[in-house]
C-alpha cells in the first residue's frame, strides 16, 4: 500500500432548478420563445458548495487518502466512501451495488450471446414490447436482471423499462422482517426512489457484436409516497389497482431536473459504468480478474467544441430544415470553428455518447418528418444521458429546449435528442434560433407545455 493525493472530483455543475413549464400558447409567447423557452443555465464559474439536484444536501466530495495498488479504487469503495460523507445517499450506495451487479450478468450475457444462442428475436419475432418493437432474446432477459437486482435493494417505490409496458410497483421488502424484528428498533430506511432504465440500449446490434449498454436514471420519490404494494386509501381500506397504478405513474412522471444519479454501462471492448451523483462524471472499468469496476476515468470533462458529428445521415433530407444546414455548415467546414468535422455514427446510443463525451462532438436523434418528436425516450435515455453530459460540462437539448427541464407525459414519450460538448450544441441551438418555421416553433411549444394540459 502507499499513500495516493487526495482524488479530487470537484465539478462546475449546473444550479439546482424546477421543472420548467410553459403557460398554454400565445402569439406572444411564440415571440418569447427564442428568448425564454431556449435560455440555458450557465456553469458557475467557482461555486463553494453544491446541493444535490433536489437542493437538499451540500454534496461532499469522497477522500481517497490511501489506494491500494492492486485493485485500486473500487466502486464498491468508492460509493462506500460516498455514504460516510454523504449519509442521505446511503440508499443511492445500495442501488448503484446492485446496479453494478447487474451490470457484470449483463455484460457476461452480451459477451456469450453467441456462444448460449442467445442472439436473435424472442419467440421467433412474436414478443413485441408496448412500442411495437419486436424484442431480441437478451432485451427480455436483460431486462429480468436489471429489473431483481433493483426490486431487491427495498428502495424502490416504482421502476419503469424500455421492456416493461407500465411502471412496476415494488414491495417495501423491510416489511418482510417486520414481524421478526425487536420491536424496539427503529428503521427509518425505506422506499425513496424511482429507477427508469434501458436495459439493452442498440440491442438491434448485438447479433453482430456492435457495442450495446444499459442506461439507467434514479429519482427521489418526491411527494408521492404512497405507492407501495400494500397501501391504503384515506378512508382507510385497501387501495384499488386503478388508483395505485396512477399514484405510481405521478411518481414515475418527473423531469430530468428531480435526477439523483443517472448514468451508463458500455458493453464493448472494455465494460464502463460511467455515472453522476449530480456532482461531476466519473468513470469505471469492468476489472475481469478481480470482479470489480475500477476507478479510471475520474472527473470527465466533454471538451468545450469537439470535431466530430454523429448522426443517421440517412434520415438527412427528412430533418427539420435548421439541422439540415447545420450539418453542411459541418462539412463544408463554414461552421464557427472553421473546421470540416467527421463523421461517426454507431447506431447504439450508449456507444456514441461514450465516445462523444471523451472526445467531444455532438451527438444526436433529431426529429424528422416520420418522427416528429424523435426516436429516443425521454424518461429512461434523453433525460438520464442528459443530467451527465451537464454534469461532465456539455449540453443537451431537443433543438431549442433544455431536455432536462420536460416533464414526460408518457412513460415512453420520445424526444428529439442533440447532445455534446457546449459550443458544439449551442451552435446548432442558432441555427433552430434562427428559424421562422410555425409548425417548429408549434412543436416545440407544445413539448415545454404538455405538463400544464
Amino acid at each position: 500500500m502507499r499513500s495516493y493525493a487526495v482524488l479530487s472530483l470537484t465539478m462546475m455543475p449546473f444550479a439546482t432548478t424546477r421543472a420548467f413549464v410553459l403557460p398554454r400558447y400565445s402569439p406572444r409567447l411564440e415571440q418569447l420563445l427564442v428568448r425564454s423557452a431556449t435560455t440555458i443555465p450557465q456553469t458557475p464559474a467557482a461555486p463553494s458548495s453544491t446541493t444535490n439536484s433536489r437542493g437538499q444536501f451540500p454534496l461532499i466530495e469522497p477522500v481517497f487518502d490511501e489506494v491500494c495498488e492492486m485493485s485500486g479504487v473500487t466502486l464498491t469503495r468508492y460509493m462506500m466512501e460516498v455514504s460516510r460523507a454523504n449519509p442521505h445517499l446511503k440508499e443511492v450506495e445500495s442501488l448503484m451495488n446492485s446496479i453494478q451487479t447487474a451490470c457484470k450478468t449483463i455484460s457476461s450475457l452480451v459477451n456469450r450471446a453467441c456462444i448460449t444462442k442467445m442472439t436473435g428475436y424472442q419467440d421467433d419475432g412474436c414478443s413485441i414490447n408496448v412500442q411495437g418493437e419486436q424484442q431480441k432474446k437478451l432485451d427480455v432477459l436483460t431486462n429480468d436482471v436489471l429489473k431483481k437486482a433493483l426490486r431487491f435493494t427495498g428502495r424502490l417505490t416504482v421502476l419503469a423499462s424500455e421492456e416493461e409496458d407500465a411502471p412496476v410497483t415494488m414491495e417495501d421488502r423491510e416489511r418482510i422482517y417486520a414481524d421478526k424484528r425487536d420491536s424496539d428498533v427503529v428503521v427509518e430506511e425505506g422506499n425513496k426512489y424511482v429507477a427508469c432504465f434501458d436495459p439493452l440500449d442498440g440491442s438491434s446490434n448485438v447479433d453482430a457484436s456492435i457495442p450495446v449498454g444499459t442506461i439507467f436514471g434514479i429519482f427521489a420519490n418526491g411527494d408521492e409516497k404512497e405507492c407501495l404494494l400494500d397501501d391504503e386509501d384515506l378512508e382507510g381500506g385497501a387501495m384499488d389497482p386503478e388508483s395505485r397504478a396512477a399514484k405510481c405513474l405521478m411518481s414515475t412522471l418527473q423531469p430530468g431536473t428531480n435526477l439523483v444519479a443517472a448514468g451508463y454501462c458500455l458493453y464493448s471492448s472494455s465494460t464502463h459504468l460511467v455515472f453522476t451523483l449530480g456532482k461531476g462524471v466519473n468513470g469505471f472499468t469492468y476489472d475481469t480478474h478481480i470482479g470489480e469496476f475500477v476507478l479510471t476515468h475520474p472527473n470527465i470533462r466533454i471538451p468545450e467544441r469537439g470535431q466530430i458529428y454523429s448522426f443517421n445521415e440517412a434520415n438527412r433530407w427528412d430533418w427539420d430544415k435548421p439541422m439540415q444546414e447545420y450539418v453542411t455548415a459541418l462539412q463544408m467546414g463554414q461552421g464557427e470553428s472553421g473546421k470540416r468535422y467527421s463523421s461517426r455514427y454507431i447506431g447504439s446510443m450508449v456507444g456514441d455518447v461514450h465516445r462523444t463525451l471523451l472526445y467531444g462532438g455532438i451527438f444526436g436523434y433529431p426529429a424528422d418528418a416520420n418522427n416528429k418528436d424523435g426516436k429516443l425516450r425521454l424518461l429512461y435515455e434523453a433525460a438520464p444521458m442528459a443530467f451527465l453530459v451537464e454534469q461532465a460540462g456539455g449540453l443537451a437539448l431537443t433543438g431549442k429546449n433544455r431536455i432536462m427541464e420536460i416533464r414526460p407525459r408518457g412513460v415512453h414519450q420520445r424526444v428529439p435528442c442533440i447532445l455534446g460538448s457546449r459550443e458544439d450544441v449551442e451552435e446548432l441551438r442558432s441555427f433552430y434560433n434562427a428559424s421562422k418555421d410555425p409548425d417548429l416553433i408549434r412543436r416545440c411549444i407544445e413539448r415545454l407545455n404538455s405538463a400544464s394540459s
